[in-house]
């Protein structure tokens, strides 16, 4: 049994990873610590969690635990994972990763030190991202000439609306701390945009170079709440990511486009889209609908990691902070109106 401790006792605690742990076998919560002890005696109740604090330390010194979930505000992330990594432990990541270069480089030397802690990074990958990966791989469409991955939704009013709910509380109205540039760590683009940049590089590997543009639509914050990529991709093809705070209705789609064919997420389902003809524009498609088979939640993933002893295969710490230097490089891209070149790598050299 592995027994997890959880930093924060937030939104992202309660309703992922909490109901998720429980959900399967091999792994448990052991102890969890917030700043809100009424939060934390209601986590404990609902949960069966035994054991509370509201000290970093108290947790980083319980000697019963074999893994830690960081899943504070943006800014924390790095400091708790490398406390995490000093004291041992497996580590799992909250996105983003962390908010700036300096911390990302920390973070993988730390853990290159004692490659058997395995560290698990959010964003993680539902099944159609695997089965286009599978399609790709096996020349499905060809060669791969652009994607396009978008997410974003209403705003962190309307998270939080729903974490006041789940905890039984009133809902603040103005009390969001994403919105404060002096100490959010970045605006929509660390907080969704992780998400679609995240998945293009699962699919498509090493970004060389990012050109961005960002802006502030509706939102009372002096960071962006709309932002917009163009990723030019190592193997030549070029990818754009879209994110927001200012769309309600919400967005998360993906389609990856090739020399002989396309991939499209519709929902839940994965859609294979081939020509009807080949010399004959305005012939019908020939659209199949794939399987996408699923995937264990992110939880049980990062147990089967930590029983073999390998790291993540795509939701791993080199991808993570390669997803963070295309995030910086978008904020530089849009201040300096050029393009970025990167230099990481999404995967271990």
């Amino acid at each position: 049994m592995i027994r997890v401790g959880i930093l924060g006792a937030g939104g992202i605690a309660a309703l992922s990873h909490l109901p998720e742990i429980a959900a399967i076998d091999g792994m448990r919560v052991t102890h969890i610590c917030g700043r809100r002890q009424q939060r934390l005696r209601l986590l404990c109740d609902r949960f069966a969690v035994p054991r509370y604090s509201t000290d970093w330390e108290d947790l980083l010194k319980d000697e019963d635990l074999d893994a830690v979930i960081v899943a504070l505000p943006h800014p924390l992330h790095a400091e708790a994972g490398l406390a995490v990594l000093e004291r041992g432990l497996h580590l799992f990541m909250q996105k983003p990763l962390c908010t700036t270069m300096e911390e990302a480089d920390q973070l993988v030397a730390a853990s290159e030190a004692q490659p058997e802690r395995i560290v698990y990074c959010r964003p993680s990958f539902g099944g159609i991202v695997y089965e286009i990966r599978r399609q790709i791989a096996a020349g499905a469409i060809g060669l791969v000439s652009s994607a396009l991955a978008r997410h974003s939704h209403g705003g962190p009013e309307v998270y939080y609306a729903e974490v006041a709910d789940t905890f039984e509380e009133p809902r603040a109205a103005d009390d969001f701390w994403f919105f404060d540039a002096d100490t959010a760590g970045g605006g929509a683009l660390i907080d969704m945009g992780v998400y679609a940049i995240a998945t293009l590089v699962a699919l498509l590997g090493k970004v060389a170079g990012v050109t961005a543009r960002m802006t502030t639509v509706n939102k009372p914050t002096a960071m962006e709440d709309t932002a917009t990529l163009i990723l030019d991709f190592e193997n030549g093809a070029l990818g754009t990511a879209e994110t927001g705070w200012c769309d309600p209705a919400r967005s998360t789609y993906l389609r990856v486009h090739g020399t002989t064919g396309k991939l499209l997420q519709d929902g839940e389902s994965l859609q294979y889209i081939r020509p009807g003809s080949a010399d004959r524009e305005w012939a019908a498609p020939i659209i199949e609908t794939l399987p996408a088979p699923g995937v264990p939640n992110q939880h049980l993933e990062w147990l089967r990691c930590i029983e073999s002893g390998t790291q993540p295969e795509l939701a791993n710490l080199w991808a993570a902070r390669h997803v963070t230097e295309i995030m910086s490089a978008a904020i530089a891209s849009n201040a300096q109106g050029r393009r970025i070149a990167l230099r990481t790598q999404p995967l271990p050299l």
